[in-house]
């Protein structure tokens, strides 16, 4: 495999973390494509022998400076962009987790433009990325 997320040569395989507090969930302004600007959950890439439940607590520390406590697989996400010419732009399968903040405190670094406890009720207020949009819709919290 390339390694390149630009137009790669096979899928990538990343992780996402839906962090819940109380009835809020944490979500963070992307400042990196895909999807640079709109809201949706700390996540990247998992790293050459890390394992997939490793990383998505890796990512939640580097994007939120929370330590999480992961509770489960909520499920899967193909992320497919396509290109010029109808190459593949991006190509991601993502495997997103439910987990509980343990330690640490907020604050949006890394990846992350903002970072924000939003109730279900006002998700609509934020402009998500389609991908978090099916996730939410598929786990009945998206209004």
């Amino acid at each position: 495999m390339s390694g390149r997320r630009l137009y790669p040569d096979k899928p990538m395989v990343g992780v996402g973390v839906l962090i819940q507090k109380d009835d809020r969930y944490l979500l963070i302004k992307r400042a990196a494509e895909p999807d640079a600007g709109l809201w949706s959950v700390p996540g990247g890439m998992v790293e050459l022998g890390e394992r997939a439940k490793e990383a998505a607590k890796r990512e939640a520390l580097e994007e939120t400076g929370l330590e999480v406590e992961i509770v489960g697989v909520l499920g899967v996400v193909d992320k497919i962009v396509e290109g010029d010419g109808k190459r593949i732009k991006f190509h991601f399968v993502i495997v997103d987790y439910l987990a509980n903040p343990v330690g640490g405190s907020l604050e949006a670094s890394s990846d992350a433009l903002d970072a924000r406890w939003v109730k279900p009720a006002d998700f609509h207020d934020y402009e998500m990325s389609p991908t978090l949009v099916v996730l939410l819709k598929r786990i009945g919290l998206y209004p």
